[in-house]
C-alpha cells in the first residue's frame, strides 16, 4: 500500500512537471496578441540598461499588455539560459511577438530604430524638437551642436564657418536609435545634403553670381515661401529680380526666423521693423544665413529661376500666390486677397499652419 502511494505521488509529480513544461512551451511560442483601440497589436519601447534584471523587464512587458505572465517569462529565460545574454539597448516589442522572439530581441543588442522625418523647410529648432519627442536627445543640445564650430570643422566645413548648420541638414526620413549620438545624426543629415550636390548642380552654381552658401540661403527662403510646389521657380524669379534691382526681399519667414525663440505664431509690425541679421524688411540683401533646410526642388529653383518680370507675390489663401509686376498691381492683389476678411476667413493656408500672411512687399 505504501509503495503504491509513493508510486502514485511520483506519477502525479511527473505529470505536473510535464504539464508545467508543456505550459511553458505553449507560453514561449504563443504571442499574446492584445490590440489597441485601432485594432493594431500593442507595441512599446523597452529600455534595457546595463545590468538590468529580467524581473523588471518582465514586469514592464506584463504591464504593457505584451505578455500574460511575468513569472513565466522569467522562468522561460532561466530555462533557456537567456539571462546572461541580455544586452543593454532600447527595443521595440509587440504583442504580435512570442516571448521567445522577445528574448531574441533583447539579447541581440540591436536597438530599435525610430523614424525621424525632416520635412522640406524644417529648421534646426523644429528638427531638435522632433528628436526630443522621439527621446533621441534634447532639442537644446541639438541646436547647440548645430551652432558648434568644432562640429562644423569635424564635418569638413572650411572657413569662414557659417553661423550654424541651418540649411545643410537634408530633408528626408532617417532611422536613428538611442545608441547613436546627436553628432552621429547630424553627420547623417549633412552627408545626405552633400550628396544632393551632384555634378549638374555644381556646374549650374558656377554659372551664377551666388556662392554655394548664399544659394542655399536663397533656397531656404524659397522653401519657406512655397505653398504649391510648382510655384518654386516663380518665387525664385521674384527674389532674383529683386536682387538685380537692389530691392529688399521683404520675406516674412526671414523675420520670423530672426525672432524664432520668442515667436508665438503672429507677426506684428514691430517685428518687421526690428533689425536682426535675418529680417529682410530691415536689411538689404540675403539674411545672415539659411532660415530652413531646403530640399532638392528648392535648390533647383534657386539655381534655375523661371523667366519673369514679377517683383511681388501675395497669398491667394489656397496655397498658391498672385504674382505682380508693379507695386500698384500688387496693392490691388493685397486688397483683394488679404485685406478683405471674407477672402481669408477659414481659407488661408498660412493661417491654418500658423504662418502670417505676406504683407506688402515694397
Amino acid at each position: 500500500m505504501k509503495r503504491t502511494a509513493i508510486g502514485l505521488l511520483l506519477l502525479a509529480l511527473v505529470g505536473m512537471l510535464a504539464f508545467r513544461g508543456l505550459d511553458l512551451v505553449l507560453f514561449a511560442f504563443s504571442p499574446l496578441g492584445t490590440r489597441t483601440a485601432e485594432g493594431t497589436p500593442k507595441t512599446m519601447y523597452v529600455e534595457v540598461p546595463k545590468g538590468a534584471k529580467v524581473a523588471k523587464i518582465a514586469e514592464q512587458l506584463e504591464q504593457g499588455g505584451l505578455i500574460s505572465s511575468s513569472v513565466r517569462f522569467q522562468r522561460l529565460g532561466r530555462y533557456y539560459l537567456k539571462f546572461k545574454n541580455i544586452k543593454a539597448g532600447e527595443y521595440q516589442l509587440s504583442s504580435a511577438h512570442t516571448p521567445m522572439q522577445m528574448y531574441q530581441a533583447i539579447t541581440s543588442g540591436i536597438s530599435a530604430a525610430r523614424a525621424i522625418t525632416v520635412k522640406e523647410g524644417d529648421n534646426i529648432y523644429q528638427i531638435g524638437m522632433a528628436l526630443e519627442q522621439a527621446r533621441l536627445g534634447t532639442a537644446k543640445e541639438f541646436v547647440r551642436l548645430c551652432k558648434d564650430k568644432t562640429v562644423m570643422t569635424d564635418l569638413g566645413l572650411e572657413a569662414p564657418l557659417p553661423v550654424s548648420l541651418e540649411g545643410v541638414l537634408f530633408p528626408d526620413t532617417y532611422f536613428f536609435n538611442r545608441t547613436m549620438s546627436l553628432k552621429d545624426m547630424i553627420r547623417q543629415m549633412y552627408k545626405r545634403h552633400s550628396s544632393a550636390w551632384d555634378a549638374s548642380r555644381l556646374a549650374a552654381l558656377k554659372t551664377g553670381r551666388l556662392s554655394r552658401y548664399e544659394l542655399i540661403t536663397l533656397a531656404s527662403m524659397i522653401e519657406k515661401e512655397t505653398g504649391a510646389p510648382e510655384e518654386r521657380p516663380l518665387i525664385s524669379s521674384v527674389f532674383h529680380n529683386r536682387m538685380k534691382k537692389g530691392m529688399r526681399f521683404q520675406s516674412d519667414p526671414t523675420t520670423i526666423y530672426g525672432i524664432w525663440e520668442r515667436y508665438k505664431g503672429n507677426l506684428h509690425r514691430s517685428d518687421l521693423l526690428q533689425k536682426t541679421p535675418f529680417n529682410t524688411y530691415a536689411i538689404t540683401g540675403l539674411p545672415l544665413g539659411p532660415i530652413s533646410n531646403p530640399g532638392r526642388e528648392a535648390i533647383d529653383a534657386a539655381l534655375h529661376p523661371a523667366t519673369s518680370d514679377y517683383l511681388y507675390f501675395v497669398s491667394k489663401n489656397d496655397g498658391t500666390h498672385y504674382f505682380s509686376k508693379t507695386f500698384q498691381e500688387h496693392n490691388d492683389a493685397v486688397r483683394r486677397f488679404q485685406l478683405d476678411p471674407s477672402a481669408r476667413e477659414g481659407k488661408s493656408w498660412r493661417d491654418l499652419s500658423k504662418h502670417p500672411s505676406s504683407p506688402n512687399r515694397e
